[in-house]
């Protein structure tokens, strides 16, 4: 394994690392939950549309922000965020996907939480350079923005094609970390961030684990270990034969020797605690057939690694799971696409975090969702509901080509600790694109009272395919 670590400032370049760091922020009040942009305990939905149509500027892309509200996500309330938003870095030009990814962290610890959005197809020093947004939080919501650091734009392209959020490095500042294609496929920007300083450090990383054409094609964190440093799953495809490639990362920069382990191979993942025990685990999503990737599987698959101190639970097997596991719905079918997404996050408030996995190739790409719950032991099947738009209460009706589970979200629109479900379809209206949001109860999602609506409703031009719901909350 060949791993290039490099580090770098954005001040000049003689300018020694101590002195590059912005000045700490005053923590006067708690951090906000990730998504609370206003603060008020409830969380609240981005949605992004990267082939959104933005004054006549095909696919420069969109994201809206829905806010929480006692009755979920409350879609009178809500900011729609473009590159020719007042104060947003940049401009909206053609093939700027500007929502490609989402991630989300209380970065100046206000009280408010702030938005990551990235833009792979931005220009900058040459073609498809990209870049990444941060949007401020306010009581008010999201106003204000600038640019995050990149350091090496003639080491990458396609920067902000994936993102995460948190204290990687363990100095106690929210950093982030961003995947890119070209030498350098994952940087490190690091914390702490205020809105009037740029002069963050940073580094990156190449890796022969994965390709540099595909580079990082999607990032997740969370605290495996339990010590409360998070780590950073990878996701990428292999230089020899273009397999997914997935692998557990510790940040810390100085560690060189031992900071990837290898996972399970998928091309998503979520990480969240499913048994109680204090350490994270991770559920990777694989919707590939065998012939498509050599740790694929009919139909596509799940893989639940449990953490533990060390990473990986070594002395606990992978759980695998297939729409041919019993208690699973359904059955494992060519094409299906189980895997397309999953998250992880408490449903039904026992204190165990639960997992739903989307089937975006359900039924000729209809689509379905599936949600099992979390136990003391472990993962389990019993109970387990799969949800469609010809499920009673769910607005609409399943039709070929929709992706409904493309991308899921569980997180807690309501205020009431208890994980919402949130399904996105961007292939809804011929490409338009639409979300659901389903309440959790006690006993799970409820399709009463279930609500969904496309881009036209948060304010983005239905002109080409805008694919909304390409990016949710991560």
């Amino acid at each position: 394994m060949r791993t290039r670590i490099t580090t770098a400032v954005l001040a000049a370049a003689l300018t020694p690392l101590a002195l590059t760091l912005s000045a700490p922020v005053a923590h006067a009040v708690p951090a906000a939950a990730p998504y609370d942009f206003n603060g008020d305990g409830r969380t609240d939905l981005a949605i992004g549309a990267p082939g959104a149509t933005v004054a006549g500027q095909a696919k420069a892309g969109a994201v809206s922000v829905v806010y929480g509200s006692t009755s979920g996500p409350k879609t009178s309330t809500r900011t729609l965020l473009t590159q020719n938003t007042a104060g947003m870095p940049g401009a909206a030009e053609a093939d700027d996907a500007f929502g490609s990814a989402l991630a989300s962290a209380d970065l100046n610890t206000d009280g408010y939480a702030d938005l990551l959005i990235g833009t792979p197809g931005e220009d900058g020093s040459d073609t498809n350079d990209g870049t990444v947004a941060i949007v401020w939080g306010s009581a008010s919501g999201l106003s204000g923005a600038r640019s995050l650091a990149g350091f090496f734009s003639t080491d990458y392209d396609r920067y902000g094609q994936a993102l995460a959020a948190g204290d990687f490095d363990g100095d106690g500042d929210t950093d982030v970390a961003v995947g890119s294609t070209g030498p350098i496929t994952l940087s490190l920007v690091d914390g702490p961030f205020s809105k009037t300083s740029t002069s963050n450090a940073g580094s990156g990383s190449g890796n022969d684990w994965w390709s540099s054409s595909n580079g990082i094609t999607h990032l997740s964190s969370g605290d495996v270990t339990g010590d409360g440093h998070p780590r950073v799953v990878l996701h990428g495809r292999a230089a020899h034969n273009g397999a997914a490639t997935t692998a557990l990362a510790d940040m810390k920069i100085s560690n060189y020797v031992d900071w990837l382990q290898k996972l399970p191979a998928g091309f998503v993942s979520a990480v969240g605690d499913i048994d109680g025990d204090g350490h994270d685990d991770i559920a990777v999503g694989n919707d590939r057939e065998a012939s498509a990737d050599p740790e694929g599987a009919l139909g596509g698959k799940v893989t639940v690694v449990y953490g533990g101190p060390d990473g990986r639970d070594s002395g606990r097997a992978p759980l695998v799971l297939t729409q041919d596991t019993a208690g699973v719905p359904g059955a494992a079918e060519k094409g299906d696409r189980f895997g397309s997404d999953v998250c992880l996050g408490d449903v039904n408030g026992d204190g165990y975090a639960d997992l739903a996995i989307g089937t975006a190739g359900e039924n000729g790409s209809a689509g379905a969702v599936t949600v099992l719950y979390g136990s003391a032991s472990g993962l389990t099947t019993n109970g387990a509901t799969a949800y469609t738009q010809n499920t009673a209460g769910v607005p609409g009706a399943s039709e070929q080509g929709d992706r409904f589970g493309e991308r899921v979200t569980l997180t807690d629109h309501t205020g009431d600790r208890r994980a919402d479900l949130t399904v996105s379809a961007p292939g809804e209206n011929a490409g338009d694109g639409a979300v659901w949001s389903l309440r959790a109860t006690a006993t799970g999602p409820t399709a009463t009272g279930s609500t969904s609506f496309g881009p036209g409703t948060t304010g983005i031009s239905t002109a080409g395919a805008p694919s909304y719901g390409t990016a949710l909350n991560s």
